[in-house]
């Protein structure tokens, strides 16, 4: 049963505290660090629920003068020397709104309105995006396959490709898409992606890594961005940055020999669908202070760490092993009515089961409430 189909998002209201004033006549940008009277320790929802990092708010803060319009500042024209440098490799980057668009863009490059695409049953474009792959495609098919901890597999995707007759009557395959970290919070290592980059490179398909959460992936492995990227077959990536404590916007990063054709067909396809921002140097220069200092890392370790703590409180409870910043733990309902009213909050994921989401304005400490309440829960009955 997939997980949209499983979980009850509970009605619930985020209340951020702010415990006393900032001096009068303060003034952007944002101290380094976050204000000691602000508090999101309570809120296990998911990272999207989350404050912005500060460094973010500085830098929209910094890039609020005049500049040229659309992706023509100077910011955007970083974008593609950052991304070059992270990754140790040429890339062309766009920055999008959302990480839908990031994805579907991505896809609509890869795939033609005949193609189908490859991806995890349990995938965000699958079962979170509202139609928008087939929309942004002009009518490309998701093949749609299971696995653990909602990964791709080998010898699923061969068996797939298999059961496809060349001829005009069937969708060919046209592109590989997988989750890293996965929708599950698995992560793909290296010799995994390669894997299905070997495939994907011997039946000519595009292969398009979601990264929503790439950062946390990255942060586990402890590996080079490259080695788990391009390095591995992959052709486009949309990189996360508003779960990692951005506030708007996405980039949708290329590699290899086509990166520069398949960009500016995705600079198309942005501009079509109404997602080219007139000021588009406010998401350019949120991407850059995720990036350019380490930022990115920085965030994604605080968030695992915290997932960490909360996984060794939940020994015997999870469902799946935690390598980013997702636990999914089976809680009965009484027992999650018991947390939830010492103030904990997070979404119910289908009958005894629920999701917990850490993020980078946490750590070990500021989760040890909950990994206390989580112990003093006992033993679970399988």
């Amino acid at each position: 049963m997939s997980q949209s189909g499983q979980r009850n998002n509970v009605s619930y209201i985020l209340t951020y505290s702010m415990i006393g004033k900032r001096p009068a006549g303060h003034r952007w940008p944002l101290p380094a660090r976050p204000s000691s009277g602000y508090r999101c320790a309570m809120h296990f929802f998911s990272d999207n629920a989350t404050p912005l990092a500060p460094q973010i708010m500085a830098a929209i803060a910094g890039a609020d003068r005049a500049d040229h319009g659309y992706d023509g500042d100077g910011w955007s024209a970083r974008l593609d020397g950052a991304f070059s440098d992270l990754f140790d490799t040429p890339v062309s980057a766009l920055w999008v709104s959302t990480g839908t668009a990031a994805n579907c863009i991505a896809l609509a490059t890869l795939c033609p309105p005949y193609g189908g695409v490859i991806c995890h049953e349990e995938a965000h474009i699958a079962v979170d995006e509202c139609g928008a792959p087939g929309f942004f495609t002009h009518g490309a098919t998701l093949m749609p396959l299971p696995g653990d901890g909602a990964k791709l597999t080998p010898s699923a995707v061969t068996d797939r490709l298999k059961t496809i007759r060349p001829d005009v009557h069937q969708v060919p395959a046209r592109a590989i898409s997988i989750t890293n970290a996965t929708e599950y919070g698995m992560v793909y290592t290296p010799d995994e992606v390669a894997a299905l980059g070997e495939i994907a490179k011997a039946h000519g398909l595009g292969f398009h890594m979601d990264g929503a959460r790439f950062a946390n992936a990255v942060a586990h492995l402890g590996c080079a961005p490259a080695d788990v990227t391009w390095r591995a077959g992959i052709d486009i990536l949309s990189f996360g940055c508003v779960k990692n404590g951005g506030m708007v916007g996405e980039a949708l990063l290329f590699f290899g020999p086509e990166r520069e054709a398949r960009a500016a067909e995705a600079a198309r396809w942005r501009k079509r669908a109404g997602h080219l921002f007139s000021k588009g140097r406010y998401l350019a220069a949120q991407i850059l202070a995720m990036v350019e200092d380490g930022l990115w890392l920085d965030n994604a370790r605080a968030a695992n760490g915290a997932a960490q703590a909360l996984a060794q409180a939940a020994a015997g409870r999870l469902m799946h092993p935690v390598e980013a910043n997702e636990l999914f733990v089976w809680l009965t309902p009484a027992e999650a009515a018991t947390l939830r009213a010492q103030g904990f909050d997070f979404y119910d994921w289908g009958e005894g089961a629920a999701r917990l989401v850490t993020n980078w304005s946490q750590d070990a400490q500021s989760v040890a409430p909950l990994a206390a309440a989580i112990r003093a829960l006992g033993h679970h009955d399988a």
